[in-house]
């Protein structure tokens, strides 16, 4: 068996949502343009409930995609995110998967919602767990602290920076974007400034695969 990162996703108080119908199927395509946009071992497809899952051959690739699934669903709805690397194997012929890196997604979401729980860190919404014995995989100290940085700063933008945001990650230029928000271009360059989004941006670039840099 082979290391992978594993990624499980919850939507977060789904259950008060007055059309869970209509934001599941939101989520569905939200997931399928991430799979597009981040190549996955197994694409991120929705299991059961209000939760996701997916794989990807490095947690480079899984920090990424959870980023993405995040800005394009917040804040309307919000995410939460438990990433793990180590060993999968699939049980059946439906394709049904277990092993270490399942288990520490697992642990990694459950970790990222008790933190929620703490004043200090209650817009943490993602968390990286190694599994034991395995190989490979990032520093988790290093990791985490990028997530912690990461998910304070995202988690205090307004809808209209978040739009700036999603058009940043999309390597949208700013006049465009001023275009397509009607606002105008002093006031992106304003939020990209004040709201540290090119410092979002700058850091999810770095992890992209170098020819997509």
């Amino acid at each position: 068996m082979t290391a992978v990162a594993t990624v499980i996703g919850d939507l977060v108080g789904s259950r008060t949502s007055q059309d869970r119908s209509d934001l599941h199927q939101r989520l569905g395509s939200v997931l399928a343009e991430v799979n597009d946009l981040v190549t996955p071992v197994r694409g991120l497809w929705v299991t059961a409930g209000d939760e996701y899952q997916g794989t990807y051959a490095t947690v480079q690739h899984a920090v990424r995609a959870t980023l993405l699934v995040r800005v394009r669903l917040w804040p309307a709805h919000d995410v939460r995110h438990g990433i793990g690397w180590g060993e999968t194997t699939v049980l059946d012929e439906a394709g049904i998967e277990d092993g270490p890196g399942w288990w520490a997604a697992r642990a990694a979401i459950d970790a990222a919602e008790r933190a929620a729980e703490t004043p200090a860190q209650r817009w943490l919404r993602t968390a990286y767990v190694v599994a034991d014995g395995a190989e490979g995989g990032a520093d988790p100290a290093l990791v985490n602290a990028g997530l912690v940085l990461r998910d304070e700063r995202v988690s205090g933008l307004s809808e209209r920076s978040v739009s700036v945001l999603r058009g940043l990650l999309s390597h949208e230029t700013q006049r465009d974007l001023a275009e397509a928000l009607g606002i105008s271009a002093s006031a992106v360059s304003q939020r990209v400034r004040a709201d540290g989004l090119a410092a979002i941006v700058a850091a999810h670039d770095l992890l992209a695969p170098e020819g997509d840099r």
